[in-house]
């Protein structure tokens, strides 16, 4: 973690404090299959019941939870965590808390496209949208991405299709310009998971396949998604240009869904009407 001052890591010891505290205090013994003899005069588990669940000493867990200037390794944490019978986010918070990046979640999350964002994707018609997970694959398309942008059934992940799609390249007006940007963006989100087999197949597939992927891998360039435009040339719409804001899906680590807006005084709305309209008319 960045460097903070010493109220700041006050502050943030008080809070880990009072966290293991109230976890602690939420539990009975039944709860994590302890037998216990007599009256209880704590609520929830005692600092040594933890201490023992966690196969940590009790007095280095006790120092631990009066937010004493000790270090934690990931995986004491995590002992701890399941100790306390923590959840992703508690157990993400508590990484935080102690000073450490928080780990990805240990379950897999669900992949499919929940009826709210599929919703989503079809309100924002007659402008494109997308939905992609932190491979870029392509999860979910309205109608107008794939018009205007011209993805196919085919078309599966949207860095394979940047640079392997004769048609898309050739509708992109800017794609040499924007191709380091769009392999830096990549090169980000593969970093944050370097033991990813997929990360690492599909910059082996691209890399047999693709020179200007490779020439640009090799840069070791790094950037974040941000907004950008976009701006394409439709064989029977003409030119169109769109801001670009791509937004996470917090409830799926690593989705990103992208919004595409006309923008202002290019004749995009009006040209994006017209297909629009051109769509509700056409039989069938």
């Amino acid at each position: 973690m960045v460097d903070e001052s010493p109220a700041a890591k006050r502050r943030r010891r008080e809070q880990l404090r009072d966290f293991l505290r109230t976890r602690r205090a939420r539990l009975t013994p039944d709860d994590v299959g302890m037998v216990t003899a007599g009256r209880r005069r704590t609520p929830g588990l005692r600092r040594e019941e933890v201490a023992l669940l966690a196969g940590v000493g009790v007095s280095w867990y006790t120092w631990l939870e009066q937010g004493r200037d000790i270090n934690a390794s990931a995986d004491v944490l995590d002992a701890v965590g399941r100790a306390l019978r923590l959840s992703d986010p508690e157990r993400a918070h508590l990484y935080l808390l102690a000073g450490l990046n928080p780990p990805r979640p240990e379950e897999p999350r669900d992949t499919r496209v929940t009826p709210e964002l599929g919703r989503l994707l079809d309100a924002w018609e007659p402008r494109p949208a997308l939905l992609r997970d932190e491979h870029w694959n392509l999860l979910a398309v309205n109608g107008p991405a794939r018009e205007v942008f011209g993805y196919r059934d085919t078309d599966h992940n949207c860095l394979v299709t940047f640079f392997t799609s004769a048609r898309y390249r050739d509708a992109h007006i800017h794609w040499e310009a924007v191709a380091p940007a769009v392999v830096a963006a990549f090169r980000a989100d593969a970093a944050r998971s370097p033991d990813d087999e997929e990360f690492q197949r599909l910059v082996a597939d691209l890399g047999a396949v693709s020179p200007e992927f490779v020439e640009l891998w090799a840069r070791h360039e790094v950037a974040e998604p941000e907004q950008a435009v976009k701006a394409v040339r439709h064989p029977e719409l003409g030119d169109l240009v769109f801001d670009m804001t791509p937004l996470a899906v917090v409830d799926h680590p690593g989705w990103q869904l992208e919004l595409y807006n006309p923008q202002p005084d290019t004749g995009t709305v009006d040209r994006l009407a017209r297909m629009e309209h051109l769509r509700l008319t056409s039989p069938g």
